[in-house]
């Protein structure tokens, strides 16, 4: 016979709520007429009850407390709990968001310099669905591997061309997303990588200089750093900033992928004195940038402004954006080809970006994703004849060697991590990054919070990540029957989609499906 059992909550909280102050009195009582010892438990008794009392009577901001009292509050202590409680004892190591427990030990053996060699057959799902590599038949043996280099500029014949050694970069994050020891420990271990920090648009890039790595000055569209105080370009406070020995590039950031769209945002809880006079805002008030740069309304106006940033700053100037709508993208494409203004590389954001705040409804449901973003982007430069003219980056949760390298294959010429070097830095992923309580120490000013991040063994570990990567490239590459990273295409890539039925679809049925995903019907 099945036995049932069932907790009546309200008759139980009913009977707490009257039990409380009954137990209080005898306590007392007793502790007058029996022994005075029991008045140490009388005392958090009549604390209890005082407390009980204000949850049914007092307060009237949660209905729960108003109704049942004291034993509601264990619905909150529960709630608050969950995350850590699912995250270490109940989710499997392949569960979590939105980075995965497996994804994560391979970035913190990496970083540690540990051999992040598994055993016993992946954990992840070969459903069809996902993006994998095509190992070639004939290898290449690795001694016959080509150095990899890009230049930053060189369509421009620019003297302060900047050129790349290795296919990565850590990727656009500002002082008040991070706190200073996160922003020094990356620079120091960009510097020991030997690849080039951005700085994201966080004014003044102060903690990014003290370290001496190469940096991707970004500017948002809120111009921290290089502004008027109506929001619009300074050209001196730019070519003042430029001038410095450290910034290698700039980079415009039109649009990102945690929120396309809409500007920027830093809150308030993470708002210093100092961060505010680095980006010129008050305290106590968020930070939100504009949606769009003043001087960017239209395809036309936006290449003159990057034109314009060209002669200003003297340096390869990139564009930085999250692909929307197909339409737009063709048109800024042909403003540049009619003014003969080209950035010097163009970076797409995948929609699954984003290590800042960002509104829900923008991180969950708007731009497109890297992966199809990619082809589509790199098509429609072949399309207008100019993808000799500029460099294609790419961006979006690509924290491993296999990602990357996909990445690289479906048109992008070098990659930006900034997930992965947070992971590397011993990022836990408590998910509290916009409320400056990051339990690590990066994402927060908190100095007793700081205090725990060890600027040089972080630094270390930076380079332990970028060096493990480089590894793995070599690895892959030789698998992959290439002797260069420039070799990559789309053959080396299973797409989702490419087995339909008993047909193998070619690489142009491939890159045409991903263009499908995304095309917008054009209007004459």
């Amino acid at each position: 016979m099945a036995l049932s059992f069932a907790v009546d909550l309200e008759k139980v909280s009913r009977a707490a709520n009257i039990s409380i102050p009954i137990v209080t009195g005898l306590s007392f009582l007793a502790g007058n007429y029996l022994t005075f010892y029991l008045h140490f438990v009388t005392v958090p008794l009549i604390m209890l009850t005082g407390l009980n009392l204000y949850y049914l009577h007092g307060q009237r901001s949660h209905a729960l407390l108003a109704n049942y009292g004291i034993l509601a509050q264990m619905r909150y202590l529960f709630e608050s709990l969950g995350p850590e409680f699912r995250q270490y004892l109940f989710m499997s190591d392949t569960e979590e968001r939105p980075f995965n427990r497996v994804e994560r030990a391979e970035v913190y053996r990496k970083a540690k310099g540990i051999d992040s060699a598994s055993a016993f057959g992946s954990q992840l799902q070969f459903g069809g669905a996902d993006f994998k590599l095509l190992h070639s038949m004939y290898p290449v043996p690795k001694e016959e591997l080509e150095p990899y280099r890009l230049t930053i500029g060189e369509e421009r014949e620019l003297d302060q061309a900047y050129t790349l050694d290795k296919p990565l970069m850590i990727s656009a994050m500002s002082y008040g997303s991070l706190g200073s020891h996160a922003v020094r420990a990356l620079a120091r271990g960009a510097k020991k990588a030997g690849i080039p920090m951005n700085t994201g648009e966080g004014g003044y890039p102060k903690y990014h200089l003290m370290e001496g790595c190469d940096l991707i000055f970004q500017m948002g569209t809120a111009k921290f750093g290089v502004r008027h105080e109506d929001g619009t370009l300074d050209d001196e406070r730019l070519a003042k900033l430029a001038a410095e020995d450290a910034v290698k590039v700039i980079e415009i950031k039109l649009s990102q992928g945690a929120k396309p769209g809409k500007g920027g945002l830093l809150p308030k809880e993470k708002i210093t004195q100092e961060i505010a006079e680095l980006r010129g805002v008050p305290l106590g008030k968020d930070v939100v940038s504009p949606p769009f740069h003043a001087e960017c309304r239209d395809a036309a106006s936006t290449v003159a402004f990057i034109r314009r940033v060209q002669e200003v700053s003297g340096l390869p100037v990139g564009i930085k954006l999250c692909l929307g709508r197909d339409t737009e993208l063709v048109a800024l494409l042909r403003a540049m080809k009619e003014q003969d203004v080209f950035p010097d590389y163009l970076s797409i954001d995948g929609a699954e970006g984003g290590t800042g705040a960002a509104p829900k409804a923008f991180m969950d449901d708007f731009g497109v994703p890297l992966l199809e973003a990619l082809p589509v982007v790199d098509a429609r430069l072949k399309d207008e004849e100019i993808r000799h003219k500029m460099k294609l980056f790419a961006a979006g949760k690509l924290i491993s060697p296999g990602k990357q390298l996909i990445a690289l294959s479906l048109g992008a010429d070098a990659v930006y991590s900034a997930r992965g070097f947070m992971l590397a830095l011993g990022c836990i992923q408590a998910l509290q990054c916009n409320a400056n309580t990051c339990p690590v120490g990066i994402t927060t000013h908190r100095p007793e919070l700081q205090r725990g991040l060890d600027i040089e063994g972080k630094a270390q570990r930076v380079a332990n990540y970028v060096h493990a990567l480089e590894h793995d490239w070599e690895e892959a590459l030789s698998a992959l029957g290439k002797r260069s990273l420039r070799e990559l295409s789309p053959e080396n890539v299973l797409m989702p989609g490419r087995l339909q039925g008993d047909t193998i679809l070619t690489r142009e049925d491939e890159q045409q499906n991903l263009i499908n995903l995304r095309r917008v019907s054009r209007r004459p």
